[in-house]
């Protein structure tokens, strides 16, 4: 698992939206994250894995942008863009399982066509009697 590092990341105090009264028009409490994929320590490959996630985080240009106002705290709203953050980069350090290509047993196709067979006899049954 990877960790981010801090210093990679730049933070920028923002005023947040929203309803909040006095607060919101005087303090900058909402927090702007800005982390450049490709200048940052992560590995060639979990690099690619995250510029190829189809996310409207990520810009053109390799950058993740979060943006975290939910609380009135900087310092919490700080520590929310940082988890979230983390959290996107542990999605794609876990590789999904490759499916392998398995064939059916002799004895499920046999058991698949004999059910096709009967099925098609009941139908035969149902046609019109000729008195």
């Amino acid at each position: 698992m990877y960790t981010v590092n801090t210093s990679e990341v730049e933070f920028s105090a923002i005023r947040a939206q929203g309803p909040g009264g006095q607060n919101v028009n005087k303090v900058s409490c909402a927090i702007h994250l800005r982390f450049d994929v490709a200048n940052s320590a992560l590995p060639e490959a979990y690099k690619e894995r995250l510029l190829a996630l189809r996310d409207q985080r990520i810009t053109k240009d390799g950058v993740i942008v979060l943006k975290a106002q939910q609380s009135r705290s900087q310092e919490q709203n700080k520590e929310e863009a940082m988890r979230r953050l983390q959290e996107m980069i542990d999605s794609i350090t876990i590789l999904p399982t490759v499916r392998r290509a398995t064939k059916p047993t002799r004895g499920s196709q046999r058991r698949r066509l004999d059910s096709k067979s009967t099925h098609g006899q009941q139908k035969q049954l149902r046609g019109k009697v000729s008195a």
